[in-house]
Order: C-alpha cells, then structure tokens, then sequence
C-alpha cells in the first residue's frame, strides 16, 4: 500500500479512530486508577501534533496570513466580545459558587491556541490563518482574563491570573514545533531524503492526534475524583457553549465577508478553549483542588466530543461560502 493510499485510509476513517482511542482512554483511566499519570506527557504529545499539523501548511500560506487583517480582527470580536458575551449569559445557569464559576470562566474566556490548528486543519479551515493569529490570541487573553475575572467575581479573584503558563505553553506548543516544521520543510526542498522524511510525517496527523486524545481522556478523568455531582450541573453549561459558540464565529464570519475557509476557522477558534493550558492555573490556587480543576477538566472533556462533532460538519460544508 502506497503512502497515499495509508493517507487517504487514515483520513476516511479519522472519526472512528478518535472516537475509539477517547473510548480506550476512558477505559484505560478506570482500570489504572491510581496507578499512572499521563499529566507528564500531555504536553510531549501535543507538541508533536502540532509539529505534524504544522507541517501540513505551506510557509507561503503562513506568510500571507499575516498580513489577513480583517479576519484578525474578525477573530478579536469573535473571542473577546462575542464569546465574553455568550459566558455572561450562560453563568447564571451555573451554580453560584465562586469556585465553580471561576473555573468556568478561566477556561470559557480563554481562546485555544494549540489544538485548536489541528481541528482546524482537519475540518478544511484556514489553519494558517488560525496558527499566525495565535500570539494575538496569546497576548490579548492574558490582558484581559484579569478584568473579565475582576468583572465578574470581584478583585479578588482577578489576581488569580499568571502569565507563566500561558507563556511556556505558547514557547514549547507553538514557537518548538513550529521551527521544527520549518527546517523539515527546508530540508524537503533541498534533499530527497528529506522529502522522504516530510513524507513519512505526512502520515502521522490522525494517528498523533488519536493518541493525544487518549492521554488527554485518561489524564483528566482522573480528576473528576468525586464531584461527580458538580460535574452534573456545568456540563449543561458546556453544551451549550459548545452549541453557540461556533455559531457565532459562522455568523461574525458573514458580518466580516470572510471566505468559507476562514469562517471555519473563526468557528473553531470561537468553540475551542484553552483548558490545557488554564488548568495549571487551576491547580495553583490554594484550597481549590479538586473542585476547581474537575471544573475545567469537564469542559476539556465536552470540547473533545464537540470537535469530533465540528470536524464532521464542517467537512460537510467544505464546499459552501461563508
């Protein structure tokens, strides 16, 4: 079998190999309970997906996207005026402890800047739009998630907030594996060993992305622990976040007269949070554990089943306009 056909295969069967390997994660963290821990190598494996994933966009396409300034500021809406205005909304269905509510603050107000290229790219957006937005992103959360907590829930909780996770995750998620793509893609130019090399790589975005899913399922389940029962009362929060916020990018997409490829990535970027990343925040705070993270590992949870979800639809939209 040709490394075309492997390709195609893994990309035609790509849902049920994520929904197997979210299955097998479950089952693995139910039958290793206290036996293992995945934290350590979540963010290994998502730095090789990205590495696949950016491998898989052209520098020249990554080059004209920084220069696509009308859906930078597409993007800015969508995630600092939209979706700030879709949370305010949904919290007072939330439960009103603070705990809670700053957890499903932390992780709703704070748009993705690492997998969220990986969904993108495999629901046919412009992931390149999306990759050269992320120190944006990056920058204009850790400036604002501050005063969003401060507005929300008083000063106190406002300090809360530290910029080293954002910043190490943005260095070893984004700046590593994007310079690792661009000298393989320089050597694929130069050398056919190093064309061979791209090749081989080309095969690995379903499979690395299976496989990040299944640390991620059997890392976070774990910390649902026992509050089960809290769970219970944000994940209806999190469905409908997960509902509307993509519709919102899609709609914010049409105001801005952005390309279909385009308004898919301003609907992912709009659905997909940064969990992974907040979630050391959450572990810091004193007398918040586990309450506070299995807040946010939940949403982590139904954003991975609401992705596999988007990926599908979007796909089935790929030849449709914005």
């Amino acid at each position: 079998m040709s490394m075309a056909s492997v390709r195609e295969f893994l990309e035609t069967r790509q849902i049920a190999l994520y929904f197997f390997a979210v299955l097998l994660g479950g089952a693995t963290a139910f039958l290793m309970a206290g036996t293992a821990s995945w934290e350590a190598v979540i963010n290994p494996a998502l730095g090789l997906m990205l590495f696949v994933t950016f491998l898989q966009i052209p520098l020249a396409e990554l080059r004209q996207a920084f220069g696509k300034v009308r859906f930078l500021a597409a993007l800015l809406v969508t995630n600092f005026v939209a979706v700030p205005a879709l949370v305010a909304l949904l919290l007072p269905f939330a439960p009103a402890d603070d705990i809670i509510r700053l957890g499903i603050l932390m992780v709703l107000l704070c748009p993705c800047i690492d997998w969220v290229v990986t969904f993108a790219q495999m629901g046919r957006a412009d992931s390149a739009l999306l990759l050269a937005s992320t120190p944006v992103l990056l920058a204009v959360q850790m400036v604002l998630l501050p005063v969003w907590l401060r507005l929300f829930l008083g000063e106190g909780m406002s300090r809360l907030v530290q910029a080293g996770p954002f910043l190490q995750a943005f260095v070893w998620l984004i700046v590593i594996p994007l310079c690792l793509a661009w000298l393989v893609q320089f050597w694929a130019q130069r050398a056919s060993t190093g064309e061979r090399v791209a090749s081989v790589l080309g095969l690995l975005p379903v499979p690395v992305t299976a496989l990040v899913l299944f640390i991620v399922i059997a890392a976070m389940l774990p910390h649902l622990g026992h509050e089960t029962a809290i769970v219970a009362h944000v994940v209806p929060v999190y469905v409908a976040f997960a509902l509307l916020a993509p519709v919102l990018g899609w709609g914010i997409s049409k105001l801005f007269r952005l390309e279909a490829p385009a308004g898919r990535a301003l609907a992912f970027s709009g659905a997909t949070r940064n969990s992974l990343v907040v979630l050391p925040l959450a572990l810091a705070v004193p007398g918040a554990a586990p309450l506070l993270p299995a807040v946010i590992v939940t949403q982590t949870l139904v954003e991975l089943a609401a992705e596999l979800i988007f990926i599908r639809v979007m796909l089935r939209l790929g030849a449709r306009r914005v």
